[in-house]
């Protein structure tokens, strides 16, 4: 059985207790998808200069963020972790020529464990994280994708979980009751044409082709989990584009299903 891949727009950490839209999607693309027998979550919160798995056996639930509801930071997603899938992760990466390490006790951070409770609320598959490099380009990340491919075939659903939109300080400046900016909307449809095209050359030059790239994403972390994804796909130009939803009037929360049977 080959797992599709999945990229997800994660949001403000409030989806955990207001799902809404895009809780009801999430529910809904797990529902449609063959139950994974483990998860790897490429996560645009987790940095490192060295790719890196985590190899926790009960990772911890990371609540990696300030100034929410109290009630946000009692939730937890404990599942189990994926440690010998973590080691053919680095093996996967290492056999690729790609410098890879384990870290015992890294947990999963909100990019992780928050679309999780909703897709799998049940915390029984386990699931572990593999880092994001920020000093390393899109084309990298493609890389970084296409060698974890063969864990498709066991069953493992690779998730890059980023934000398809991430300019926090113009969302804090934008009127909830304004409209889309232009400059969102023609970014998202530059990154939807291009997928749908199997335009892998021009996505992974966005921030020189794609209009406003930079003013959507100052720093490409959030983006860079769905190169990831694009890399572990065996051809996008099928995708199927879901979740259309934008919040705070800025945020997109797009997701994309590659390789769906």
């Amino acid at each position: 059985m080959q797992m599709p891949v999945l990229f997800l727009s994660h949001g403000a950490p409030t989806l955990a207790l207001e799902a809404g839209e895009t809780g009801a999607a999430w529910r809904q693309i797990a529902a449609q998808m063959p139950r994974p027998s483990a998860i790897l979550v490429v996560s645009a919160h987790w940095e490192t200069r060295i790719p890196t798995v985590s190899r926790a056996a009960w990772p911890e639930t990371i609540h990696d963020f300030s100034g929410f509801s109290d009630v946000l930071y009692k939730l937890s997603y404990p599942a189990p972790g994926a440690p010998q899938m973590a080691e053919e992760t680095a093996r996967l990466l290492q056999q690729a020529g790609i410098t890879a390490q384990l870290d015992d006790t890294r947990g999963l951070d909100h990019g992780a464990w928050i679309p999780l409770s909703l897709m799998y609320p049940a915390c029984e598959i386990p699931v572990t994280q593999l880092s994001i490099q920020p000093e390393q380009d899109p084309a990298w990340h493609m890389a970084l994708g296409r060698a974890l491919r063969p864990l498709r075939e066991k069953g493992v659903l690779i998730v890059g979980s980023g934000s398809l939109t991430h300019n926090l300080p113009a969302i804090f400046r934008h009127p909830p009751s304004e409209p889309v900016p232009c400059w969102v909307t023609e970014f998202c449809d530059w990154i939807a044409a291009k997928i749908k095209a199997g335009d892998l050359a021009a996505l992974s030059d966005y921030r020189i082709l794609a209009p406003n790239a930079v003013q959507n994403h100052p720093t490409d972390e959030h983006l860079l989990p769905l190169f990831a994804a694009l890399g572990a796909a065996t051809r996008i130009d099928n995708a199927q584009h879901l979740n259309q939803v934008m919040t705070y009037g800025l945020l997109a929360m797009d997701a994309w299903l590659f390789d769906a049977v």
